[in-house]
């Protein structure tokens, strides 16, 4: 065995030693901030004896939807088509495969962060034909600075009660010696909204031109915890 190996630290206990105790805790923090973006789902139906004519009649209505939402230029980040299915519905009675009618269904999902234009595009949306409007759901986005601040005051709140631990012992934190991220995440993805959600079709009093909901966004929740270990002085015990 050469000198270099004979001179060689040996690597640190654990959990400390008497000379280097060491104190682990874990950090946390929550938040409550104000949602960024608002989620709604728009289904689309038609039904028909004929086939064709159902595609046709859904495909105008889906149109239609599109281009509603299309003409709140930035104000909807995102419009994607979600499903889309047209269904056969067969004869209860009688011999043989006899279609009685055509169920067709497009889901639609936008997303907006303009929550002034949201109340009016749900209404307005809901008052088109065979129409259902389903949401709100808020949500922050993933790169939201909300994340990150719950994430410093998790580190902040480590730091904080590993020095009262060692304060309480008359020592002093002295090193950091692990920092472990155990996740920071909002509270369960999308929260709905507080009213139930919300079903529109066409009708007379709708045809009108039926006013912007007023819609009060929901709170989210942002949490953190951290794990940290540290190393401190002596205690005076």
């Amino acid at each position: 065995m050469d000198a270099s190996s004979t001179d060689a630290p040996a690597p640190a206990a654990p959990y400390g030693t008497p000379e280097t105790p060491r104190v682990a805790v874990r950090g946390e923090a929550r938040l409550e901030v104000d949602p960024e973006i608002a989620r709604i789902g728009i289904t689309v139906v038609a039904r028909g004896s004929d086939r064709r004519a159902a595609l046709a009649d859904l495909t105008r209505r889906n149109t239609a939807v599109l281009d509603l939402v299309r003409s709140y230029g930035e104000a909807v980040e995102k419009l994607e088509t979600g499903a889309f299915s047209i269904t056969p519905e067969l004869a209860k009675r009688g011999k043989g495969e006899h279609v009685r009618t055509y169920h067709g269904k497009v889901y639609l999902i936008a997303e907006l962060a303009d929550f002034t234009a949201l109340g009016e595009l749900t209404t307005r949306v809901g008052d088109l034909e065979m129409t259902r409007v389903d949401g709100p759901w808020w949500k922050l986005r993933p790169q939201s600075p909300a994340h990150g601040e719950a994430r410093r005051q998790a580190v902040l709140e480590a730091v904080q009660r590993a020095r009262e631990y060692a304060g309480a012992l008359g020592a002093q934190l002295s090193a950091l010696v692990e920092l472990a991220d155990l996740g920071a995440e909002d509270g369960g993805g999308y929260s709905m909204a507080r009213a139930a959600p919300m079903a529109f079709a066409g009708s007379a009093e709708l045809a009108k031109g039926a006013p912007a909901l007023d819609l009060e966004p929901q709170r989210q929740t942002v949490y953190a915890q951290v794990n940290a270990r540290f190393t401190m002085t002596p205690p005076v015990l």
